[in-house]
């Protein structure tokens, strides 16, 4: 269901089911999933790799070469997982070294304008909002939801469950399962309301506020907090998860609110 007015490569792999509006694009090296809608208008460059049931709106760039000086043309990819539906004007950068990729995962919802660059990984159930700027290299973890014009800094990590609030500027990292907002941004408190959405036992939200009283509330610094929670708090999946995050963070975490 190609419209005879858009142009696709006799190369690119459209599956069944596949519909293309008037005035798209689609180049050679691109490979479409059943089910998935093409608005008019929209760019599909080489390398990107798009899942099923998929909904791409006019405007959208998908799989351009990235902004990045060091490319030099070699092949890379744009992967978007099944489900996941890319609004207005979106764009869509591939990686930038040889045979990578950018991944965006399933079930997502990227809200017109967001602009995704080389070498993120966006995981699955994520919800980037309104004109949100993903630098290079920049890792969302499932579950996330980032509010309208929060620009990421590159190489930063968002955890799992976490929010961010609209307008946030992100330069550190972001630990699972909490919420962040104000400037510089801060720990607000646990994203309890999401969790409870999510199937959250309220043993577990529980928990998981009783690991962040101690790592951000306690006066503690870090390292000592770190021990606190290893002692104090029973083991179970989410502590492992919180505790790998804040022990793995390459750019530092983000601070807490004293104010």
């Amino acid at each position: 269901m190609i419209h005879k007015l858009s142009v696709v490569d006799p190369a690119a792999k459209l599956a069944e089911g596949v519909v293309v509006e008037p005035f798209a694009h689609i180049s050679g090296n691109v490979e479409i999933g059943e089910g998935t809608w093409i608005g008019s208008n929209v760019v599909i460059m080489d390398g990107a790799r798009i899942g099923k049931n998929c909904k791409i709106f006019p405007g959208a760039v998908i799989s351009a070469p990235p902004q990045d000086l060091k490319y030099k043309g070699e092949e890379t990819f744009l992967v978007i997982g099944d489900n996941t539906i890319v609004r207005e004007c979106c764009t869509l950068n591939r990686a930038t070294t040889e045979n990578y990729y950018t991944r965006i995962g399933n079930d997502c919802l990227l809200m017109a304008y967001v602009h995704v660059a080389h070498d993120c990984e966006v995981g699955d159930n994520c919800v980037l909002a309104n004109n949100v700027n993903l630098a290079g290299h920049v890792i969302i973890q499932k579950y996330v939801i980032l509010g309208g014009m929060v620009p990421v800094h590159q190489f930063v990590t968002v955890g799992e469950h976490s929010m961010v609030g609209g307008g946030s500027l992100v330069r550190k990292d972001v630990p699972p399962y909490i919420k962040a907002a104000r400037e510089p941004l801060s720990y607000v408190g646990i994203n309890s309301i999401g969790l409870n959405r999510r199937g959250f036992q309220k043993e577990k939200v529980n928990l998981i506020n009783d690991i962040y009283r101690i790592l951000y509330v306690s006066g503690l610094n870090m390292t000592k907090a770190i021990l606190e929670v290893e002692d104090q708090v029973p083991d179970c999946m989410e502590k492992d998860t919180i505790l790998n995050f804040v022990r793995s963070s390459q750019r530092g975490l983000i601070r807490g609110y004293n104010g």
